[in-house]
């Protein structure tokens, strides 16, 4: 596969569809890309930034294509959140009560992990995505991360939780406030796309939700997302 570019064929297998489908995306300006000597071409880090987008809006079935076409190497295959998650990096309740705090928060919450090496570079960064559009989504969940990977700032990807004991604004859809976030830091596209992805899966589930929400310590909260997850499968 080209190291800058992907062409037509390799982003419908990039992507798990077909070509024809891909083709038609493509021609109808919904797909971001460019005719280079007469040839579609596509730069990986769009395509990643287009497809986080879409995301937000598909069926489990599609956000299991996105799970099996962005298998990464640093994660459990099983359980992909989990795997990215401690004991430690979870916090219940999470105290803060702005969207900056709950940055703050997170952040202080996965350096935990000892794997947070930029804490500064990392805040600036997911601040920069929430100014583009909110991570936040309409049921409560918000999932703040950088807009792209930073390897430099990190150990190794990490996942933290954190559950505030009542909503803020952070920039939902109809003004929905937010109250349980996960936040994601990964060291690559790939990771980060399964993921998210899986995560997507993960909060479609009302009962999951709710029984996170009533989870009284982040021992109990741990134990409901490792479940979550491993309910999923590889």
């Amino acid at each position: 596969m080209s190291r800058d570019w992907y062409s037509l064929d390799e982003l419908a297998d990039h992507l798990g569809r077909s070509r024809l489908e891909i083709e038609k995306l493509v021609n109808r300006g919904r797909i971001p890309g460019r005719r280079i000597g007469g040839e579609w071409q596509f730069h990986p880090t769009e395509i990643t930034h287009w497809l986080e987008q879409e995301m937000r809006e598909y069926t489990d079935r599609e956000l299991a294509i996105v799970e099996q076409t962005q298998r990464s190497t640093e994660v459990d295959q099983r359980t992909p959140v989990a795997s990215l998650m401690r004991p430690e990096t979870v916090q219940v309740p999470l105290p803060a009560r702005t969207k900056r705090s709950v940055l703050e928060s997170l952040i202080e919450v996965a350096g935990r992990s000892w794997q947070i090496w930029q804490p500064a570079v990392l805040l600036n960064a997911i601040q920069e995505r929430e100014s583009v559009l909110s991570t936040a989504f309409e049921n409560g969940v918000a999932i703040p991360h950088p807009r792209n990977p930073l390897p430099d700032a990190l150990g190794e990807s990490v996942i933290a939780f954190g559950l505030c004991t009542s909503g803020i604004a952070f920039g939902a859809p109809n003004r929905a406030l937010t109250d349980m976030f996960f936040l994601v830091l990964c060291r690559d596209s790939k990771t980060h796309l399964q993921v998210l992805a899986r995560l997507g899966r993960m909060i479609q589930s009302p009962e999951f939700l709710q029984s996170l929400r009533e989870a009284p310590d982040s021992a109990e909260a741990y134990r409901l997302i490792c479940e979550a997850d491993q309910r999923l499968g590889g």
